[in-house]
């Protein structure tokens, strides 16, 4: 039996309410999945599909602009999609550089040292070295507390004089290495101070003659001597505290920790007097000299 027309028009509205309903369904899903973590992130999904030389020159626009945030996902964009391509290595130093200007150390350390293992021999290297030694030594604290980061960052930093001697970054990294050997030696001297103010003198010998073993270049070197002949002074190991002020007096004669030691000796009716040059004495006076020529 044929279907009257009326029927087919009624069916044929019904199929066309049906497919308006689920089209309704359709437009209104993107509204139920408005929740942050169902959006939609545009910027990542173009990151997804650009070349990487855009991205990588996006991201150089992004960093000069101080936009780091979108720099990084730029960089990191690069990494994801174009793995061991030449704008991949780029993009990994640079994304290295991104994180420590904004002060992401721990990544920066991370991005960095990744690059040297997979490029060691590449012109970047030295660059990515120096950003270790510098996320190292922007971590430095105050000489009162642990100086682990300047330990980390003088060991970075001669690195990049040791491997890359020529590179434009060896000079900076032997500023920052009298620095960072600076606040060791700082840090040496201040627990030093501590034993000596309560009279545990072997302690506080030992503390200052690590800064004339270890830090013979730093500014701290005279007040360790002198804080040596007071130590053993008190003791009263006269050889010893005459020989401390020997080497002083070679080696800084016009110094006021000088002066200062020669009175305590002469208050005693003593003078600075060498040690054999087999001695500690001897070989820290050597040490010194070598150190400032």
């Amino acid at each position: 039996m044929t279907p009257s027309r009326a029927t087919r028009a009624r069916s044929s509205l019904a199929r066309m309410s049906v497919l308006l309903v689920l089209g309704a369904s359709a437009l209104a899903l993107p509204g139920c999945m408005s929740g942050k973590d169902n959006d939609i992130d545009v910027l990542a999904l173009a990151a997804e599909t650009e070349p990487a030389d855009v991205l990588y020159n996006q991201g150089l626009a992004n960093l000069e602009g101080g936009r780091l945030k979108e720099a990084s996902a730029k960089f990191n964009a690069i990494d994801r999609q174009y793995p061991y391509s030449e704008w991949a290595r780029k993009a990994l130093v640079m994304s290295a550089f991104t994180s420590y200007r904004s002060g992401a150390y721990e990544e920066a350390v991370t991005s960095s040292r990744r690059y040297l293992n997979t490029y060691p021999g590449t012109s970047e290297a030295a660059y990515a070295q120096y950003i270790i030694g510098l996320a190292y030594y922007r971590q430095i604290p105050d000489v009162t507390r642990d100086q682990k980061a300047s330990a980390r960052a003088a060991a970075a930093m001669q690195e990049v004089i040791d491997r890359y001697p020529e590179s434009e970054y060896a000079e900076d990294a032997r500023t920052k290495i009298r620095f960072s050997r600076d606040q060791l030696a700082g840090k040496e001297m201040q627990v030093g101070r501590y034993y000596l103010e309560r009279r545990e003198y072997i302690a506080a010998i030992n503390r200052f003659k690590r800064v004339v073993d270890a830090f013979p270049q730093t500014r701290h070197v005279e007040e360790a001597l002198a804080r040596l002949t007071e130590a053993y002074y008190a003791m009263g190991l006269v050889q010893e505290a005459q020989a401390a002020a020997s080497v002083l007096g070679q080696n800084f004669p016009e110094s006021q920790w000088y002066k200062d030691s020669y009175s305590l000796l002469q208050s005693k009716g003593l003078e600075p007097r060498a040690g054999s040059g087999s001695s500690w004495f001897g070989k820290a006076t050597a040490a010194i000299t070598g150190a400032s020529s």
